[in-house]
């Protein structure tokens, strides 16, 4: 058994895809579909079902997707320590964000990391399903740190470092009726049409728990990923939303009401797995950003 067989099965059992697993590693797919039926051959299980649209895990592919992941970390930790020797970090350090990140110049802090550690390999990816997502992938050994929202207590083992806590405002359209008086009870909004986040994303989970705790209902017509873009959806009348105070786009033709009766805050932390060891790069990335934060008035 080959590390760069290991390799290639995460690649593709994480990609759900061949194609989209040999991008990812840099071989072509008939390199990595010959490495993976030869790690079947010695293993003396079918690891990937090929059967469907989507590649997905056999039973024995599932067990040995964690040990893998395991076993790339510990080979990645021990070129690691023989780097740190030989003077400078090397590896990846792989950190996971969402999808607009106005409260820290994340294209800054790791263009400093870079000139200060020119031999790390940087990963940067962001989870279609927001913090949740994130924090999973943390879990399953996919990422080494993450920029998360996380409102409530995350169902793996992560820590999480406190960067920063936002207002989170209602905008409408400046022509809407409820544009004036620039004020609402959370009551008075159980017949207007939501814009929001997926479900997983940090601003939703915050709204949603403010309606469930009031005992009212409310209607989201569109989900937008990207919290960057609502104002703009907003600002043409599609709907009305509740997002942090720094996603609002200059400019956009939209309200700030204050809503009455609720306090809504949207938090951003650092999150790291609290159940292994990070990498020197990892720590070196993480120390980074914490010092940053900590530094910025």
């Amino acid at each position: 058994m080959e590390l760069r067989q290991l390799e290639y099965f995460v690649a593709v059992a994480e990609e759900q895809s061949f194609t989209r697993g040999a991008a990812r590693v840099h071989v072509v797919q008939s390199a990595i579909s010959a490495a993976i039926k030869a790690l079947e051959r010695e293993l003396g299980a079918m690891l990937l079902d090929r059967s469907t649209k989507h590649v997905a895990l056999t039973d024995a592919g599932a067990a040995l997707l964690t040990k893998a992941r395991i076993t790339l970390q510990a080979a990645a930790d021990a070129r690691d320590a023989v780097g740190a020797v030989q003077g400078g970090l090397r590896g990846t350090v792989r950190i996971g964000t969402m999808t607009s990140v106005g409260l820290v110049d994340l294209a800054a802090l790791l263009g400093t990391f870079h000139a200060q550690h020119p031999h790390v390999g940087i990963h940067v990816s962001a989870a279609p399903s927001g913090s949740q997502g994130l924090v999973e992938a943390l879990s399953e050994r996919r990422l080494d740190l993450a920029l998360v929202s996380m409102p409530t207590t995350p169902r793996f083992a992560v820590d999480l470092l406190d960067i920063a806590r936002v207002p989170i405002d209602l905008v409408v359209p400046n022509d809407h009726p409820l544009a004036s008086p620039r004020e609402v009870p959370l009551h008075d909004l159980t017949d207007v049409n939501f814009i929001d986040s997926p479900i997983g994303y940090g601003n939703r989970t915050i709204v949603d728990r403010a309606f469930a705790d009031a005992g009212l209902a409310r209607r989201v017509t569109m989900e937008l990923p990207d919290i960057a873009t609502v104002s703009d959806f907003v600002s043409h009348g599609l709907g009305v939303a509740f997002i942090p105070r720094f996603a609002i786009r200059p400019g956009a033709a939209v309200t700030v009401i204050d809503v009455t009766g609720t306090d809504l805050m949207w938090p951003m932390s650092l999150a790291t797995p609290s159940d292994r060891r990070p990498s020197k790069a990892a720590a070196a990335l993480f120390g980074l950003i914490r010092d940053s934060v900590r530094a910025t008035p």
